[in-house]
């Protein structure tokens, strides 16, 4: 039995590969067809990750929006979104986000030692805060939500949590949607941050699927072998 989910890291970039603008402006960098895709996507998992920075600046719901889609996940038993996850350093984050008053999933809160006491006293009323030890690793919160019947998770960003999974090799694939359009400040954030990469010019990452929707491409990663194990099943 494995030892963490199936991890899907999905992401939207410009041409000259930034993540958003440099301002508070939200870039949009997709289309209401990918949008259709990234939601039975998530549908298709048990629980969704984002960096807290990620609740903080984008306020996200990190919802199915599809009736149909919600419906099919009830009738299986399942809650109507999958559960939302987190991590925090700091513990900063604002109850009223849409992160904690939306959706029907459980909301958990991975945070250090340090922080845990007051993160779980700010947010118990919305969320179970968890303190998995310092220093926190993806390893470690992979690991726990695998034993929380996590088997399929979606991972949305932002660039820190891209980088730890990819340069601790925890993500089985990796669902790049590249924008027609360039960002030009080097103030807004890119894809990934500095690291060490198992995927370089001694390793080529696999090119599985290239798909173009309306005026987005969609390239689809095989990062280990699981992936095609996955592709199988469903």
């Amino acid at each position: 039995m494995a030892d963490r989910p199936y991890t899907v890291l999905s992401c939207g970039i410009s041409l000259d590969g930034y993540l958003d603008s440099p301002t508070a402006l939200r870039l949009p960098l997709s289309n209401e067809a990918d949008f259709d895709r990234v939601d039975a996507v998530r549908a298709s998992c048990d629980a969704i990750l984002v960096g807290a920075s990620t609740v903080r600046n984008d306020n996200p719901r990190l919802v199915v929006r599809s009736p149909d889609r919600r419906a099919d996940r009830v009738a299986r038993g399942l809650s109507a979104s999958p559960h939302k996850v987190t991590v925090t350093a700091s513990g900063r984050l604002d109850t009223r986000g849409r992160f904690f008053t939306t959706g029907d999933g459980d909301k958990l809160v991975y945070c250090a030692g340090t922080v845990a006491a007051a993160t779980r006293a700010r947010l118990q009323c919305c969320a179970t805060v968890l303190d998995l030890g310092a220093p926190l690793t993806m390893r470690d919160v992979s690991e726990d939500l695998c034993a929380r019947g996590v088997n399929r998770l979606m991972v949305e960003g932002g660039a820190t949590l891209h980088t730890q999974f990819l340069t601790a090799e925890l993500a089985d694939e990796l669902q790049l949607v590249v924008a027609p359009l360039f960002v030009g400040d080097s103030r807004a954030h890119r894809f990934v941050l500095d690291g060490s990469y198992p995927w370089n010019s001694g390793r080529r990452a696999e090119l599985a699927d290239v798909r173009r929707i309306d005026d987005v491409v969609l390239m689809r990663y095989a990062l280990s072998p699981r992936y095609e194990a996955e592709c199988l099943d469903q």
